[in-house]
């Protein structure tokens, strides 16, 4: 589904060379590495956050290399959810839809359905400061899985919860891969994490990927 071919990035002092992987068709993938290795550089360079200076990627067997985030069919939650400060609880699950300008009925629709399997029918109204950890990372994987995308990419979604949020965040994620059918690339240093949410685990050494059998 996911299919880096020789990629190429630089930023600053820290580049990639000759980075490929390949990330399965409907498989919940977990990818690991040591801080500062470019775990998150990948997850963005997929998602059109970066660009890379040469290489393929490709979705679907798509190729997306050049194009806008918009149009890769992506869902996308970063670390630290990155919640919109003024909007409520339904409004940032919308979000997605909004700009794509679908009917205010599907909107609604799709907000009450995410809601409803992500435990936030009663939060609709709250904003983001009124939040505990867990009940924010739900908000943002609801509105990453909005637009139905081919593509689930998680930054670390579980490092800032405490143990009993984790778990019930690691149950919750691995039902919505399942339900959504959506392909997941997931970033972490937690080996527990991989144990429990992994069908296939990659690990990021050297400026390559490989798979951990």
């Amino acid at each position: 589904m996911i299919e880096l071919v020789d990629i190429a990035w630089r930023g600053g002092e820290f580049s990639l060379s000759g980075l490929n992987c390949v990330v399965p068709e409907g498989k919940y993938s977990v990818l690991m590495g040591n801080t500062g290795c470019g775990k998150s550089t990948v997850v963005e360079l997929i998602c059109g956050l970066r660009e890379p200076l040469s290489g393929q990627l490709l979705i679907g067997g798509e190729e997306v290399t050049l194009k806008p985030p918009g149009e890769r069919n992506i869902g996308y939650v970063p670390q630290d959810g990155a919640l919109f400060p003024t909007m409520t609880v339904s409004e940032q699950i919308g979000f997605g839809l909004k700009i794509r300008r679908r009917a205010e009925a599907e909107i609604e629709k799709a907000v009450s359905t995410l809601a409803r399997e992500l435990g936030l029918e009663k939060l609709l109204n709250r904003m983001p400061d009124g939040l505990s950890g867990g009940e924010r990372q739900r908000v943002a994987l609801g509105r990453a899985l909005a637009v139905q995308p081919k593509v689930l990419l998680l930054d670390e979604p579980l490092s800032a919860l405490d143990e009993d949020a984790r778990d019930e965040m690691v149950d919750l994620l691995k039902r919505i891969q399942i339900e959504h059918s959506v392909t997941v690339l997931h970033v972490t240093h937690s080996s527990r994490e991989a144990e429990q949410l992994a069908d296939v685990v990659l690990r990021m050494e050297g400026g390559k990927i490989r798979v951990v059998e």
